[in-house]
Order: C-alpha cells, then structure tokens, then sequence
C-alpha cells in the first residue's frame, strides 16, 4: 500500500503554527506516522504551548497526531490525513512527587523508566511495566499499556486518577486528581486511556503510586500443554499466595512457561514462595530472584511482524493456547505467544512474510474462540498489507458510543483522524 501524503498547508497556516511555537520545523522521513509524511513538526514546551499551538491548527484545519517517544507510531491504522504532529518530548518532567500521598504528577513526555527512577526515591513506583521501551507516561495512556502488575495493581486506566488534556479546538481539560471539577460530565481519565490520541492531546498525568517491595522471588514451572498452562495458573490465581503476576511464555514450539511474581515483606514473600512451590509441586517448580529475559515484553519486535492481542475469561486460556498452536501447525506459521495468564491477557506474533490472507484467516478463528469466552482480538500492528486486508479491532459493541464521545471532543475529526475503532 502506497504511503498517504496530506496535501500541502497554505503559508498563512505554517505561519500560525510557527507563531504558537517556539520550537516547529519541517518533518522528514522519520517523522511518518504508520507510513504518512506530515508537513510540520511541533515541539511544545507547556501546556499552554500546546494550547496556541492546537488553536493555530484548528484555526487552519490542520490535521493533528500527538506524539510521545514515538514507540508505539504504527500501531493501529494510518491517520487518514496529516499536516502537523505534535511531539511532547520537551514536556518531561516530573511536576510534583507527594510521597505521603502516594500521588505523582508527570508532564506527558516523561519517559516511564524516567518517572520510575525519580519516585523510586522515596521507596514507590508507579505499577505499571515499561512494556515498549522508552515509552513516554503519555503514550502509555494513550495506548493504554499495562504488563504483568495489571493482575494485582491494575491497568494504567486504574492507575491514572488526574489527567490534562488539550482539545482539538485548542481549550484545555483537566479532571481527577487534584482539581475539583470535571469536564462536561465525563470521566476523563478514563475516556482518554487508549484512544489513541483521537479525543486530545495529553499534557499531564496525575498517578496513584505503590510502596516498592521489600523482597521479590518468581517461581517458574514447565507446561507442556495448553491444560497443564491452565491447571498451573489456576492453582495459583485460587491459592492464597497473592501473586502481583502470573505470566505465560508460549514459543512457537515445545513447552512453554508459567512464572509467577511474589512481592512483600521478606517473610511474607519466603512463606508465599514455598506456598507456591507447594501448590506447582507437580510441575517440578523452581523459586529465583532473576528476571526471567522474557518478562513485561511483547512477543514481537518490530513492524513487519503481525501483533495480535487477545482477551479473554480466565476459564479460556486453555483453549486459546491449543487454538493458537492448532493454528500454526495448520497453517504452518510460527506464532509467538506471551503475556498475563492470570489476568486474561495474551499477545501473539505472526512472523515476517506472513501471508496477508493466513494472517487474516487465524485472526478471524482466534476472534470466534476469544469471543465464546467473553473476549476479543486487536491486531495492534503489522504490514500495510495485512492492516488493510482486516477489520483491525474486530466487532465492537459501543462504536456509536465512541462515536458520539468523538464528535463531543473533536467534531471536525482533525485529531488523529482514522486512526482507532471504526474509523475513529
């Protein structure tokens, strides 16, 4: 599929753009986003920067991207049109850090692993794993990324109890947190987690934090089949052993991996380790303190791959995992499966050179068994071939809801315009 290429803004545009912005240059080859070449670059330093600057496009009907570090670019679908991307890596900084309150603030650029350094300092992290590397607070929102601690902390749309925002018309939104009034009625917070940037463009993030543990220990153990994944993590998630994860590492072929995570006190964690050790005794368990290589990663590693993720009820793993490897052997694919076991939430990778028409055929079997056990499939990344051949997040029961909460935010569809659900 050919790269799409908006039509040029008119000189009064780039004018306005250029006066909102101390920082604006013209955008290169590495500023595509999922194959598209906007025109400008902008580099906002505040808030209120990012206001001028959002008011001088909306001024010009510019078409908008938000962007964080850039980790997470291509995933779902190219923006139908583009002219301006906003990039928020100067705006990354730590704003406020309240210990006692267990509270931080965190303008959007911040890199996570940056945030997790400057809180670390005072004995707390924010519980949420730095699954893209480098990845920014605000597009972790956007993309709504959560990795193994979503089983006992939850996921960052749990996490996030204040949010800033800046609209498509340039006006800024704040709710949560520390401010008082919310806006319009609607959670914001939560509306902007995952929506990839098609409401508004995220300024600042206020977070609930946690106490680092004292102690950690992973007890690992064994499968060799779809049953024995799921006897194992169910063992554990029904155990009292309070695991913080419960991780499932599934190659393309052998046996595969289920390794649970156990943070507290050190006495607390001694005594849930040899709880667990004794709940997986026929799995021939063993307890470590080392990471294992695969934790809190995507099976995937680039953008040729085809990045599947898959939801689903807890009774489900097991048939998803046997579907999976039915699947690959059928079509003869090598599929790549990772993620939390315990918490319903699995991601798949189909190699390089996938065939688009097998690509599509496996997502469309794996959305029948994911959806008998409460769930869905998202193709989260992939080729253009295999992006445009499938309906990339499946059925959707509250599109026109979505829809409705668009046209509220950004009735001229100039943010992110075709990136998310239905055409959003």
């Amino acid at each position: 599929m050919a790269a799409i290429v908006s039509s040029a803004p008119s000189a009064a545009a780039l004018s306005a753009v250029g006066g909102a912005c101390s920082t604006v240059r013209a955008a290169t080859d590495e500023d595509r986003v999922d194959g598209v070449l906007p025109t400008l670059v902008a580099y906002p330093a505040s808030t209120e920067e990012t206001s001028q600057v959002l008011r001088a496009a909306a001024g010009h009907g510019l078409a908008v991207v938000p962007r964080g570090r850039g980790t997470k670019l291509s995933w779902g679908r190219p923006p139908s049109s583009l002219d301006l991307v906003v990039d928020l890596s100067r705006m990354d900084s730590v704003v406020d850090h309240a210990p006692g309150d267990l509270v931080v603030v965190t303008q959007a650029g911040t890199r996570l692993s940056s945030l997790q350094q400057t809180v670390a300092v005072a004995g707390q992290r924010l519980a949420v794993d730095e699954m893209a590397p480098g990845a920014s607070v605000g597009g972790t929102v956007a993309a709504s990324t959560s990795g193994p601690q979503r089983l006992l902390a939850g996921t960052v749309r749990d996490l996030l109890i204040g949010v800033t925002m800046v609209r498509a018309d340039g006006v800024v939104a704040r709710a949560g947190g520390r401010v008082v009034k919310n806006v319009a009625g609607y959670d914001l917070g939560k509306l902007v987690t995952g929506s990839f940037g098609t409401l508004g463009v995220i300024t600042e993030a206020v977070f609930r934090l946690h106490p680092l543990p004292a102690a950690h220990r992973f007890v690992s153990v064994g499968v060799h089949d779809a049953n024995e994944a799921q006897d194992a993590v169910q063992s554990v998630v029904h155990g009292q052993v309070v695991p913080s994860a419960v991780e499932v590492d599934w190659p393309a072929q052998g046996s595969g991996t289920v390794t649970v995570l156990l943070e507290g006190t050190e006495g607390g964690v001694a005594a849930r380790t040899d709880a667990t050790l004794a709940l997986l005794h026929r799995f021939r368990a063993e307890a470590g303190d080392q990471v294992p290589a695969w934790w809190s990663t995507y099976p995937w590693t680039g953008t040729r791959e085809v990045a599947v993720k898959l939801t689903f009820a807890l009774t489900g793993l097991s048939t998803v995992l046997a579907e999976l490897r039915e699947l690959a052997l059928e079509k003869r694919v090598s599929v790549t499966v990772r993620g939390s076991g315990g918490a319903g939430v699995l991601y798949a990778a189909l190699p390089d050179g996938t065939d688009p028409a097998i690509a599509v055929h496996l997502v469309q079997r794996l959305r029948a068994v994911c959806r008998s056990h409460g769930g869905a499939v998202v193709v989260v990344d992939g080729p253009a071939a295999v992006k445009s051949a499938i309906d990339l997040w499946g059925p959707v029961p509250a599109v026109d809801l979505m829809r409705q909460v668009k046209e509220q935010f950004d009735p001229q569809h100039r943010l992110s315009p075709g990136r998310f659900v239905g055409g959003i």
